[in-house]
């Protein structure tokens, strides 16, 4: 089954969204879905790039992160496999097999994090974003002190909270409007390149 909202075509979207689609395209070889399953509302399209961008790429705002490339795309990973959001599992986890060159990780988070080959510090990150994805009520002062026992920062916390909130939504989005992955997601970053 495709999914429930039919995508507009690239040619009929505004010039900035069709501008950072072609580039998206460019880089990658081909379009994510997510980007032309949500340009069908234009605004809403600028706001959720504008905060992903914020969030995981944040020197392009011009702030620096705690967080490696690689740790927000297992955030992202892990939390969305909680949500039961395969297009962000399947989609991230290619993204996270590259950032960390690492062929088993995306499949080993999503299926049990605590059994992954990760450092003790990315355990520790994502029982913390695990505990915001189904939990946030019940975060307390034990939960940040257990952070920086790992080197994490306030500012750190804040970033994992945030990753976890917005792929919340993401999910939902996603899992709600029957949005699948791209058949390329599934093969990168599984076998080395050949040089």
């Amino acid at each position: 089954m495709h999914t429930r909202y039919p995508q507009p075509e690239l040619k009929d979207l505004p010039e900035d969204i069709r501008a950072k689609i072609l580039e998206v395209q460019e880089k990658a070889g081909f379009v994510p879905n997510v980007f032309l399953g949500l340009a069908r509302r234009p605004a809403e399209w600028r706001a959720f790039f504008a905060y992903h961008d914020a969030l995981m790429v944040p020197e392009s705002v011009g702030r620096e992160s705690g967080l490696s490339k690689g740790d927000r795309e297992m955030i992202v990973t892990t939390t969305s496999a909680a949500n039961n959001c395969l297009y962000c599992v399947v989609a991230h986890g290619a993204i996270l097999r590259i950032y960390e060159k690492k062929p088993l990780v995306a499949d080993q988070v999503a299926v049990n994090y605590r059994k992954a080959d990760i450092t003790p510090r990315q355990r520790a990150m994502l029982d913390f974003a695990m505990k915001v994805c189904q939990h946030s009520d019940h975060i307390e002062d034990a939960d940040f002190a257990a952070l920086h026992a790992h080197g994490f920062s306030d500012e750190d916390a804040w970033d994992i909270a945030a990753i976890t909130a917005f792929f919340g939504l993401s999910n939902r989005m996603a899992s709600f409007s029957h949005m699948m992955p791209n058949p390329e997601f599934y093969l990168m970053g599984r076998v080395p390149k050949q040089k």
